[in-house]
């Protein structure tokens, strides 16, 4: 900057820093004088020459600023804060002027003030909208940063607003009240807007964008389409991604909390967007079955599933919610928000509203491992519940491939010591989240998953049961904990590279919330022993959604063909256990339900005794930690089981026919 911008900055800069009530007098000063200004502009207008005012011509300023000055605090004038008035302020003084106009034409132009013409009455309150009116414009452009703006404006984000509807100027107005990025114009594809001027801005062809970005100085594109479906929004991206600009998004109007659209909404592109997959509504009679005004369990509460599963839940007003979790923080985190979701006190023990009637719902935390039998009886037998959904499971691949005694502990006996409770309580339902690693297994953890599937097939064959147990098989949902999109996003921001096992691993993903809800659906619709899976669309490779996340960041991937890009790709092998692919069924013979995500597999099983035989000697490998003969006997428990690493080969005749008795 030269010495006169210097010292207009530092100008600026005394203003800011002067109290509260020194700008109101200043702001007070300035229209007096204004006043003045403009009854003296209004008589040399009238009179045709320039007026030397007289002790009458006195009456005619004091008159005006008797009537404005009343007028202007009565409509807070002084009260906004100038650098950051906008259309509300100038719709507050117009209202003021509208008033003051009456006032003073009643009094110079009806009442008449001797030595002032009777039109000074009509033209001196025109002259002093337009005064006030710009010095409140001059204020804001000057100490609201604008004019620093204009002298930086290369330095700052250029800005592209995707969508001229309701949402994208709501954007604009917000982000023209800010002084931290650019604000170029929209992009949308109505060729009747093409071309016009909305709210000043110019609306360009997103055709146009490769041409746009170093003329304007486009870094960015905010997508503001809150309604159009995930198909339209990834045909966008698709086109969007091949631009050196970064694209971020609002959210869709089911997840915009009010109708108005603020900066604090706009997020970044989350796999959500990259999917095209359209949600279906869920069908409210299969949701509530199992829930509404019963008592339900849900165990891993504070899991990623689990938790979800809670709220869908607490929505379908069970009379008690039993909230199952071993970690002390998850189980409080859930528990606070459901109480916080149905309004009710974060007490526990507290049962009734304020006014004594009983609570619609009780949400209740319990500490327990589903290890723990004696834990889980206590809980089964003190509630009684008629639903249970067992989401607690040590899910991520490597850790249990490394810790495969606690794995199967956890998720294979913690499955049976919470359905041999539930039918001791005579629970209606069980119901276990499962998921697509247990087809054809490569992991323990798949393997521990599949045997937790055969112990409920193996309790549901049993005659005289009571319980219906079902399981519900699903891949990879978006967000829960080792999520591959938030763990790319933080390589992208720290500058690559971005780590992947395979180049041509590929993985399905689901919505949590919708996966949740298609697991109380599948519940619902259980008739004993089920294996239902979930339709999870098209599988998607990891590689490309790496690459479109890199390219929807403005960033470029760095690579052979582009050795000056932005963000490497590393490969850096599979790890232990790790599949290329995912399924969903071990045969090939999935039967429809009534709902069009849903269907049902035909599994094979073992009976009990058989099962139980194979369950004694994996308790005694465990117990004896005895990790090879545990890979071994799970090939022989689990179709398809293969390991990656080396395994002793055991055969199913070596395996005691008279177990001794287990203990879950």
């Amino acid at each position: 900057m030269n010495n006169r911008d210097n010292r207009q900055s530092l100008a600026a800069t005394s203003l800011l820093l002067m109290p509260r009530m020194a700008k109101r007098a200043l702001a007070v000063g300035v229209d007096i004088a204004l006043c003045a200004i403009t009854v003296w502009l209004a008589l040399c207008l009238r009179l045709e020459h320039w007026v030397h005012l007289t002790p009458a011509h006195g009456w005619a300023i004091a008159g005006s600023v008797l009537i404005a000055l009343p007028l202007f605090i009565r409509f807070g004038l002084y009260r906004a804060i100038f650098r950051f008035a906008g259309w509300n302020a100038m719709v507050s003084l117009a209202q003021a002027m509208a008033l003051y106009s009456l006032f003073y034409a009643t009094v110079v132009t009806v009442i008449r003030v001797p030595g002032v013409p009777r039109t000074v009455g009509v033209i001196q309150p025109l002259l002093l909208l337009v005064a006030v009116g710009l010095s409140r414009v001059a204020v804001r452009y000057w100490l609201g940063g604008l004019y620093r703006t204009m002298l930086q404006r290369e330095h700052l984000p250029g800005i592209l607003i995707y969508g001229g509807g309701m949402a994208g100027r709501q954007l604009a107005a917000a982000l023209s009240r800010g002084t931290e990025q650019r604000l170029l114009g929209f992009l949308d594809d109505d060729d009747q807007l093409q071309g016009n001027s909305l709210d000043g801005r110019t609306v360009y062809d997103p055709a146009e964008l490769a041409r746009l970005i170093p003329e304007l100085g486009v870094t960015d594109v905010l997508l503001a389409l809150p309604s159009i479906t995930r198909e339209r929004r990834l045909n966008i991206l698709d086109a969007l991604r091949h631009y050196p600009v970064r694209v971020r998004t609002l959210p869709t109007l089911s997840d915009l909390a009010s109708g108005r659209v603020a900066l604090s909404d706009v997020r970044e592109l989350d796999i959500e967007d990259l999917l095209g997959r359209e949600p279906v509504s869920p069908d409210a009679e299969l949701l509530a079955r199992l829930n509404r005004g019963k008592v339900v369990v849900v165990t891993g509460a504070g899991g990623s599933i689990g938790s979800e599963l809670c709220r869908q839940i607490a929505a379908c007003l069970p009379q008690t919610l039993l909230l199952v979790e071993n970690s002390e923080f998850a189980l409080y985190q859930i528990h606070r928000e459901l109480v916080a979701m149905l309004g009710q006190d974060a007490d526990p023990l507290d049962t009734e509203d304020d006014d004594g009637e009983g609570a619609m719902v009780h949400i209740v935390p319990l500490l327990a491992s589903v290890q723990d039998e004696a834990r889980i009886l206590q809980i089964m037998q003190a509630w009684r519940p008629q639903t249970v959904y067992h989401a607690a499971a040590y899910k991520h691949v490597p850790l249990v491939e490394h810790n495969p005694v606690q794995g199967l502990r956890n998720n294979v006996w913690g499955t049976w010591v919470c359905a041999r409770a539930a039918q001791a309580a005579g629970a209606a339902h069980f119901v276990l989240i499962s998921t697509d690693k247990a087809v054809r297994p490569t992991n323990v953890m798949g393997a521990s998953k599949r045997l937790a599937e055969m112990v409920l097939q193996a309790l549901a064959a049993e005659p005289g049961g009571t319980t219906n147990f079902a399981m519900v098989r699903f891949g990879n949902v978006l967000g829960s904990s080792g999520s591959v999109v938030p763990l790319f996003r933080e390589q992208i921001q720290n500058g690559g590279p971005i780590t992947l096992t395979h180049p041509e691993i590929t993985r399905y993903f689901m919505t949590i919330p919708e996966a949740a809800q298609l697991v109380i659906q599948a519940g619902a619709m259980a008739q004993g022993g089920d294996v239902f899976v979930l339709d999870m669309g098209e599988p998607v490779r990891i590689i490309d959604l790496a690459q479109r996340m890199v390219e929807l960041s403005g960033l470029q991937v760095k690579n052979e063909q582009n050795p000056t890009g932005d963000i490497e790709i590393q490969i850096t092998g599979l790890r232990p256990g790790e599949k290329l692919y995912e399924e969903l069924l071990i045969g090939d013979n999935p039967q429809p339900t009534q709902h069009k995500r849903i269907m049902k597999a035909q599994e094979d099983s073992l009976p009990w005794v058989e099962l139980q035989a194979l369950l004694a000697s994996l308790e005694d490998a465990m117990a004896r930690n005895d990790v090879t003969a545990l890979r071994a006997l799970l090939k022989v428990c689990v179709q398809g089981y293969e390991p990656t690493g080396e395994v002793v080969d055991f055969v199913h005749s070596s395996i005691l026919t008279n177990p001794a008795p287990l203990h879950a």
